[in-house]
């Protein structure tokens, strides 16, 4: 059984359907509530088609990635227009200077918003079809929300929270939106009912996991105890020892015995004291803040793995104060890697806005710090702020998005970080000779002859410390497939849909790959015509939400005669999902043994 992306069962998924040759069996082809055929009274008889067309249940591989590194590149003119014109010879692409082979080169061009349907003056007349509804707008966009209710203040949601509200008033009829918070309260899964969007906005509220549980002498922030305790900062901790000095009860106004060092660092005989309240309070603040971190780290992920799910062009909008991953960077990595894979776009709005440090703020819980020492204690929250909204510079530019920050207009933040570059192109090598030692190896893109345009691309990344397992890469590549919106067009496939409605609330939908067997490409095997087709159909709600899959592999060992006088119509693989009346989007992929693809998409309106 495969599992989806978000560590679910994906129910009923690789079920079987009904194979029908159209040469040989056109009326059973024809009707989509059709039985099976039945089975030929000789053994001889039945054997011969066996031996030239089988079917049966299999797991296979879409695509082979060996240490495949993956980088999306957005390439700019001097006015910040994306270009898309730009070949695969353009581009040089450097692993810790080496120079690289591009073995995979695509361009991404992002879907167009579908406008509201303009609104009858009148009601319509009756059509003469009055039974036959409109087939259903597909969904092609899909914008999940993440609120970083753990790391923001009350003040910054409500704003940010606003302006979610507005620019979700302006999704269209193809757009679906979720809701994720990093709290994990309050999620919604995608839809376009903009009274439940509205509804679960109004539920976010702040919910720091580290409430009530930080000390407050010294009051340190986490890149502060980063600082002191994976840096050794000499001002950093100095500047701590000097809080406690001032906040510690018992210790008097210490900084009367105390001289200043470079940031009036006492030398009185309470500084082995001081140091030593220094180092519990930052072991303190480390562990509470590493596991805030470590959880928004995986509500991303888990957020980047449910779009990867959904039919078309993806983005993810992060609204969040930022956060500081230090120690994460392997699980930085592998977040990035997993959004690129998905062909996620991942963008951050910083939620503080145009951010002002209030002087009261920096030093309230130390009103007694000398001068030097509060000018410090101003510095590193500065730095604080800045290192945190590094996280949410860096996972925009590694995956293509956009980084909104310093500004309150939070219309035009929430318009561009929405707003994915026209045109991308992702680019893949295989790192020859890869060791799997966790180490960052540094990435240069660079173009041809074109010094004048800016290049925005992921800086570097981590090799593996072991070997992905190729039968859950094997699993993957098959959801990649399925979960694409992409038509592709390799093999000679064409998509119909048919449906039977047995009762009011039950009907039988019918999703049938025609494939012209003749147009295939065969090899020539112990005298016959040899291929094999693996055909994989999905089905899918009106927002994109996928219900149920199957999937086929049709072995075909042909003679010259079947081939070419008995298979005229081609073969037409049928697959039978049983549902409810409703608006359906269904997804077609038929892959060959030599790699060759096809891709289509369908819709269908069951009344």
């Amino acid at each position: 059984m495969i599992r989806s992306r978000v560590g679910l069962p994906v129910a009923s998924f690789l079920l079987c359907g009904f194979l029908l040759v159209a040469g040989w069996m056109s009326t059973a082809a024809q009707s989509p509530a059709a039985a099976p055929p039945t089975p030929a009274a000789s053994p001889q008889a039945a054997d011969k088609p066996a031996q030239e067309i089988s079917t049966h249940d299999e797991t296979t591989t879409f695509r082979v990635k060996v240490n495949l590194v993956l980088v999306r590149v957005v390439v700019r003119d001097a006015q910040g227009n994306a270009i898309g014109n730009l070949q695969k010879e353009d581009f040089q692409l450097f692993d810790n200077g080496k120079p690289q082979t591009i073995r995979q080169f695509t361009v991404e061009q992002a879907v167009k918003p579908t406008p509201e349907p303009a609104k009858p003056a009148a009601p319509a007349a009756p059509a003469e079809n009055a039974g036959e509804l409109p087939p259903p707008v597909a969904p092609n966009h899909y914008v999940a929300y993440v609120f970083d209710d753990v790391h923001l203040d009350f003040a910054d949601l409500a704003r940010v929270r606003e302006g979610a509200a507005r620019h979700m008033a302006t999704l269209g009829p193809a757009d679906r939106a979720a809701i994720f918070t990093t709290s994990g309260v309050n999620n919604l899964d995608f839809t376009d009912d903009r009274t439940r969007l509205q509804d679960a906005l109004n539920h976010i509220t702040i919910r720091p996991l580290t409430s009530g549980m930080s000390t407050d002498c010294p009051d340190l922030s986490y890149y502060q105890a980063d600082l002191i305790q994976y840096k050794n900062d000499p001002i950093a901790l100095s500047v701590a020892e000097q809080e406690v000095q001032s906040c510690s009860p018992g210790n008097g106004n210490a900084n009367s015995n105390a001289s200043s060092g470079p940031a009036g660092g006492a030398t009185s005989s309470s500084s082995s004291d001081a140091e030593r309240q220094v180092r519990s309070a930052v072991l303190e603040v480390l562990s509470l803040n590493e596991h805030e971190s470590r959880v928004a780290l995986s509500v991303l992920s888990n957020a980047v793995r449910r779009l990867a799910l959904m039919p078309g062009q993806r983005t993810l909008l992060l609204l969040s104060p930022g956060f500081i991953g230090s120690q994460m960077e392997l699980e930085y990595g592998e977040l990035v890697e997993q959004a690129l894979r998905a062909q996620v776009t991942i963008s951050a709005l910083n939620a503080r806005g145009l951010y002002v440090l209030e002087s009261t703020t920096a030093a309230s819980n130390a009103p007694v710090m000398t001068g030097a020492v509060f000018q410090e204690k101003m510095a590193l929250a500065q730095a604080s702020a800045l290192a945190e909204d590094t996280f949410l510079a860096d996972i925009a530019y590694d995956t293509g998005g956009s980084h909104f920050h310093d500004s309150n207009d939070f219309d035009e933040g929430f318009r561009r970080i929405a707003t994915p570059p026209e045109y991308a192109y992702m680019l893949s090598f295989s790192p020859p000779n890869l060791k799997l030692d966790g180490q960052f190896h540094n990435l240069k893109v660079t173009i041809k002859d074109k010094s004048k345009l800016n290049i925005q691309a992921r800086k570097g990344y981590y090799a593996p410390k072991h070997l992905a397992d190729p039968a859950e890469e094997a699993k993957e590549d098959i959801e990649d497939a399925l979960f694409s919106q992409e038509e592709m067009h390799g093999l000679p496939v064409q998509l119909s849909t048919k449906f039977f409605k047995s009762s009011d609330d039950k009907a039988q939908l019918s999703v049938l790959a025609h494939v012209d067997v003749k147009r295939l490409r065969f090899r020539r095997t112990a005298g016959r015509n040899a291929n094999s087709l693996t055909v994989v159909s999905g089905v899918f709600d009106r927002n994109g939400v996928f219900i149920s899959g199957l999937q086929k592999v049709v072995d075909m060992n042909l003679k010259d005669d079947t081939l070419n006088n008995k298979l005229g119509n081609g073969v037409v693989v049928k697959s039978s999902f049983e549902v409810a009346p409703g608006s359906y989007l269904v997804r077609l992929v038929v892959r060959d043994a030599d790699g060759e693809l096809s891709a289509a998409n369908g819709s269908i309106e069951i009344p």
